[in-house]
């Protein structure tokens, strides 16, 4: 926690408008971040449910280059 205590006071010295673009990027990171750990659980819970099919991972990377994809 020391880390993210260290970035906010130093975010905290920088002007204004820079604190809110940087705490808008921050808090859609963590959105980003919550989101994979929503999938992640419903893929786990799909697979404990034993209702796991077979994959073709060059669709399951192309979707997921097109979910993540940066502007």
């Amino acid at each position: 926690m020391k880390t993210l205590e260290n970035a906010i006071a130093q975010v905290a010295g920088l002007p204004e408008a820079e604190q809110e673009r940087i705490g808008r990027e921050l808090l859609a990171h963590v959105e980003k971040l919550r989101s994979l750990r929503a999938d992640l659980d419903r893929g786990i819970a799909s697979l404990d449910a034993d209702a796991g099919k077979p994959l073709d991972m060059a669709d399951v990377i192309r979707r997921a280059r097109e979910r993540h994809a940066r502007d």
